[in-house]
């Protein structure tokens, strides 16, 4: 993300996008949210993500002490994600920022539909 070796940040702000930045980390988290879920039930819940993509947003997840893996010595190997209990700590930040995205929703979704009266001359008033 930055010029930063992983771990040397230049502010709180910073570090924390450091650990949450990424398309689908905050996804991950807010799924693991709700309980421990393997990685094929993490694919289905987020069908746009690559396996690719997704094993590297938890690899780093896991790095960074937010998640934990756990693996079972079966066959075919088991493996399932948790919240670690730092992890835990995010949970008001989730639920933050999917309030703060429904609004902006309804903010944009406002916007559009006065968009045709901006159109006709009229003027587009913040809501």
């Amino acid at each position: 993300m930055s010029g930063h070796k992983h771990g040397e940040v230049g502010c709180p702000i910073e570090a924390a996008l450091e650990v949450l930045g990424g398309k689908w980390k905050g996804m991950v988290l807010h799924r693991l949210m709700f309980g421990t879920l393997r990685f094929n039930e993490l694919r289905r819940l987020l069908p746009h993500v690559t396996q690719r993509m997704l094993t590297r947003q938890l690899r780093e997840l896991e790095r960074d002490g937010v998640i934990r893996r756990r693996v079972y010595a079966e066959v075919p190997p088991r493996v399932e994600y948790s919240l670690s209990e730092f992890g835990e700590s995010l949970k008001p930040i989730l639920l933050m920022m999917g309030e703060w995205g429904a609004m902006y929703q309804d903010k944009i979704r406002k916007m559009k539909m006065s968009a045709p009266a901006l159109a006709a001359g009229g003027r587009l008033r913040s809501p």
